[in-house]
């Protein structure tokens, strides 16, 4: 039978915890700059280090081999992500493992509901409803996790998926969740009832997740972040675990933080992208743009327009993290700054398919943090910029969004790059982005498209500039 631990040992599992706390605290804090963000997530580990290793002195453990043997499985696999994985498929990444917590979560859920059954005498009520609220968070986190990776991995479409009576269907599953959470905090001795629980669960994240479009993406995987922390805090209360319940809010509040920030760059509410279905219908492509004469330029005359230019404002989207061009634009911006160019960078909050996904590109290729500038901060500038270069930004520089009323992007924030002197896009083709809908920003008489790769087209320029 597994011990308690003595009063010193608990003694240094508390004060561990405590310090684990304040370095989870002290992280996130450093996470909110790009400047300190790095040494954040160090101070955040070194956190979780020392929680799991007080976890470990309890003396309840009964046996450490099948722990090590998950230490050393997780490990490698670690690892090996982090050295395998683009960051084109970062954002997939990041949903794995939200999906992951969750999991694992409720997987704690149902083994501590199924020892409850075999002991009646432990069950608190406390504990019973902390088991019911982490299944039913856990499991659909899961679902709802994968079904995102799997838009994001185009394993399945990235646009809305809808049929008739969705949101009815979602919200009654939903409340026959609670409410069969609920008769199972009355009535414990049922566990084909819970069986059921997790199924709702499941089929409810799935349900929650599909008719929310592509462009929706990055509220969606900070949504789902802030419900895998909540699914951790409340398998701390079913551990009474201090330092889980403490991670775990913090990870579910600064979560739903995230989410009300991406919203509001969005210019919509919470409900209307869970619930909108933005993103369900496509407008129809305008072709590759080669049958296009004045609008399309070449490298080298994207080259004379920035060589010559006095100020220049990148403007970086997924297309840039798809052709993984973030040390070639930074190599441009040298080159361009070398010629006296004042060169910023334009961020927009939603740009990408994850919260500060451009950032983190960016910071790959050492582009100092005092260039990258927020959407409020370089709208203003776009007036005194004579080029504006965008590259793959699709919905953040579309003008319906303030213009058309029509527009599902109507009222939505945008980086104004159409009241630069001039524009230069650099896209694939002239089919619409992840939202699916057609750029007005092309047609401009101000703009001028470089089709191709946006690696091999900024090599291209920066190779003409260099020539120069």
């Amino acid at each position: 039978m597994p011990q308690e631990p003595t009063r010193s040992i608990a003694l240094v599992i508390a004060l561990t915890y405590l310090v684990a706390a304040v370095l989870f605290i002290v992280g996130l804090k450093l996470l909110s700059s790009p400047r300190t963000a790095r040494r954040g997530n160090a101070i955040g580990a070194l956190g979780m280090l020392l929680a799991i290793a007080a976890t470990l002195l309890d003396q309840q453990i009964i046996g450490f081999r099948w722990i090590l043997l998950g230490f050393a499985i997780g490990t490698a696999a670690g690892a090996w992500l982090a050295l395998a994985v683009k960051m084109t498929a970062m954002p997939q990444m990041v949903a794995l493992l939200n999906g992951f917590g969750g999991a694992a979560s409720a997987i704690v859920a149902i083994a501590e509901y199924h020892l409850l059954l075999l002991d009646p005498a432990q069950r608190a009520t406390d504990v019973v409803v902390s088991i019911m609220a982490t299944t039913l968070i856990g499991a659909l986190t899961f679902t709802g996790s994968m079904v995102a990776f799997a838009k994001l991995q185009e394993l399945m479409p990235g646009k809305a998926i809808t049929f008739p009576l969705q949101k009815a269907l979602n919200f009654a599953l939903l409340a026959a969740a609670v409410g069969v959470s609920a008769w199972l905090v009355v009535d414990f001795d049922m566990p084909t009832v819970f069986t059921a629980l997790i199924v709702i669960s499941l089929v409810v994240g799935v349900l929650l997740v599909i008719p929310i479009g592509g462009a929706d993406m990055p509220v969606v995987i900070s949504l789902l972040n802030s419900y895998s922390g909540m699914a951790g805090a409340a398998a701390g209360f079913v551990l009474h675990n201090n330092v889980l319940i403490i991670s775990g809010a913090l990870v579910g509040a600064s979560g739903i933080i995230l989410t009300q920030i991406m919203c509001r760059a969005m210019n919509r509410s919470l409900t209307n992208v869970l619930f909108g279905a933005f993103g369900a219908t496509t407008t129809a492509a305008a072709g590759d743009g080669a049958d296009r004469p004045g609008r399309t330029v070449r490298p080298e005359d994207a080259a004379v327009m920035l060589g010559y230019a006095r100020s220049v404002v990148f403007v970086p989207g997924y297309g840039l993290a798809v052709a993984q061009a973030q040390h070639s634009v930074k190599e441009l911006a040298t080159l361009l700054e070398k010629r006296g160019v004042d060169v910023k960078y334009a961020i927009h909050p939603v740009a990408g398919r994850m919260p500060g996904h451009m950032n983190v590109l960016l910071a790959e290729a050492d582009v100092p943090y005092d260039k990258l500038y927020e959407m409020d901060d370089i709208n203003r500038e776009f007036d005194r910029t004579d080029v504006a270069l965008v590259i793959g930004a699709n919905d953040v520089t579309n003008p319906a969004a303030r213009t058309d009323p029509t527009s599902p992007l109507y009222g939505m924030p945008i980086l104004d790059v159409d009241h630069a002197k001039s524009v230069i896009v650099i896209k694939r083709s002239m089919n619409p982005g992840f939202a699916g809908i057609e750029n007005e920003l092309y047609y401009n008489e101000k703009t001028a498209m470089l089709f191709g790769d946006a690696k091999k087209m900024l090599v291209a320029v920066a190779g003409e500039i260099s020539k120069a």
